[in-house]
């Protein structure tokens, strides 16, 4: 965690910044090892050039904080102090001029924001997100050992997936039971709500499970993924529940041709475009380009979506211990949807993928 304090304070010295005022639970986990949410009340991390950092929480929570390794200051507040007040006092204390300091602009409220002018008046106040993506792009062997751990129990919540299906069974009772066996497998939490669409529902990338009942001929998508420690992994599969038709097989045929193609394209200098249209090219000259609307992937990490975003657009070039999605999908309303969905990490020579569930079409 002291490194990744010292590499935020080197930009900060370089940028002339007197004080990062962090308070997503995302960051303040990166740079402090603290997983907290505080639901309406604030915490937060304050890093300065020189100046110990601080942690502020709710002061039931401190406790917390120094059993996960924060051997810094924790300032705790009851609730009925002011924590802005305490902010203000502490960071008085460490810096007597405020001209320059970093907030999280997309995830500060104006409220919050207010607050802060309100104590700051002098300073300006400029983005900490573009340099904490920076730095939380790649990843150390400890995350991606974590992750490869979240990846591996989320093939086996696929494989859970995959034998509760049967016929007349609704989304959510498969839902249920994937989550069940990944709770006896030690699971506290999923990376996002579990995924399971039937039929025409796998037809809406972002669907929600409901009391839709699979039928025979149905494609069966899952898309899901754990927390192992603070990091996420993400998959999606699509199985068929008895005999398809051809054009639904086509279909499935076209993605993983197209996400074989992605994963093969992806390595160390690779521009994130490149990795992307390797994908929608295919699809494209399938004739189902209008069906895949979304971005080929995401990066992965403590946050399940982080940079970089792989798009069509993103020139920037893949580096080793970048670790993101491959996930192209087609959507035909009224007939079928599938996904194909990996994770992988950029290595020395093309990418690990790091998400095992096999991908050729299963028909149960």
């Amino acid at each position: 965690m002291t490194n990744r304090i010292s590499k935020l304070q080197d930009w900060m010295k370089k940028e002339q910044i007197q004080m990062a005022f962090l308070t997503s639970t995302e960051n303040i986990f990166y740079l402090s090892n603290f997983y907290s949410d505080p639901h309406e009340r604030l915490l937060g991390i304050a890093v300065f050039q020189e100046e110990e950092p601080f942690i502020i929480c709710p002061a039931m929570e401190m406790e917390e904080a120094k059993n996960a390794g924060w051997t810094s200051e924790i300032i705790g507040y009851s609730d009925i102090e002011d924590p802005f007040e305490l902010l203000f006092q502490s960071a008085g204390k460490r810096v007597k001029k405020f001209e320059k300091i970093a907030v999280e602009k997309e995830h500060l409220n104006v409220s919050r924001f207010e607050t802060l002018i309100k104590h700051f008046p002098e300073a300006a106040f400029v983005s900490a997100e573009e340099k904490l993506r920076e730095l939380r792009m790649i990843k150390n062997e400890k995350e991606l050992a974590l992750i490869r751990k979240a990846c591996s129990l989320a093939d086996y919540g696929v494989k859970a997936g995959v034998a509760a299906i049967k016929e007349g069974k609704t989304e959510l009772e498969i839902v249920a039971e994937i989550e069940y066996e990944l709770k006896k497998k030690g699971v506290s939490q999923m990376s996002f709500s579990t995924m399971v669409l039937a039929g025409k529902n796998g037809a809406s990338p972002h669907g929600v499970p409901g009391q839709t009942k699979i039928n025979k001929g149905d494609f069966v998508l899952f898309d899901l993924g754990v927390v192992v420690e603070g990091y996420c992994s993400d998959i999606t599969r699509t199985v068929a529940f008895g005999d398809i038709d051809e054009k639904q097989k086509e279909i499935y045929d076209t993605v993983l041709k197209a996400q074989t193609a992605a994963i093969e394209k992806a390595k160390q200098g690779m521009p994130c475009s490149e990795v992307d249209l390797a994908a929608r090219t295919i699809i494209q000259q399938s004739g189902y380009g209008k069906y895949f609307p979304h971005r080929l992937g995401h990066g992965l990490g403590i946050s399940v979506h982080e940079f970089p975003s792989i798009t069509e657009t993103n020139n920037l070039s893949l580096t080793k211990g970048m670790v993101f999605t491959i996930e192209p999908g087609i959507y035909v309303p009224g007939i079928a949807g599938v996904r194909i969905e990996d994770d992988v990490a950029v290595l020395d020579e093309g990418v690990e993928v790091l998400t095992k569930y096999p991908k050729e079409l299963q028909v149960i």
